[in-house]
């Protein structure tokens, strides 16, 4: 295991705007904050979820889309650079009216209304490519 410690620099409470994209407002808030690294967990509702699942034999993501209202009972991410710029690696479970769940790595989807808690880091933490899983891991 590769780790490093990090601490805590700064904390946020944050509303997402309705309308807009989750992930997409997550990354411009950590790029307005100057946030390298960071840990968020949230809850709200979102419509049009788009949810990636990532083949490990194919090594690749398949995207499966949610046309419809769905409530999120949990997420959960890390910020990081990405290119140079700040990726929110996000997971989420979503639920439906009769209480099913869809959950994986949510790539994008609308904000009907979300809340998160936001810790950032005293750290910088880039995304290297890793030849064994063919992601685009911490490099630590």
């Amino acid at each position: 295991m590769d780790y490093r410690e990090v601490e805590t620099t700064r904390e946020y409470v944050c509303r997402l705007e309705t309308g807009r994209d989750w992930r997409a407002q997550i990354e411009d808030f950590a790029d307005e904050q100057g946030i390298d690294a960071a840990f968020f967990q949230g809850l709200g509702a979102v419509e049009d979820a788009e949810i990636y699942f990532y083949d490990q034999e194919r090594q690749e993501y398949d995207a499966v889309t949610f046309p419809e209202p769905l409530e999120v009972a949990a997420c959960v991410g890390n910020v990081s650079l990405l290119d140079g710029e700040p990726f929110a690696h996000t997971h989420a479970v979503l639920s439906r009216p009769d209480g099913s769940a869809l959950a994986g790595h949510l790539n994008s989807a609308t904000v009907f209304a979300g809340e998160l808690h936001v810790r950032a880091f005293d750290a910088e933490l880039a995304r290297e490519h890793d030849e064994t899983t063919d992601l685009d891991l911490w490099g630590l």
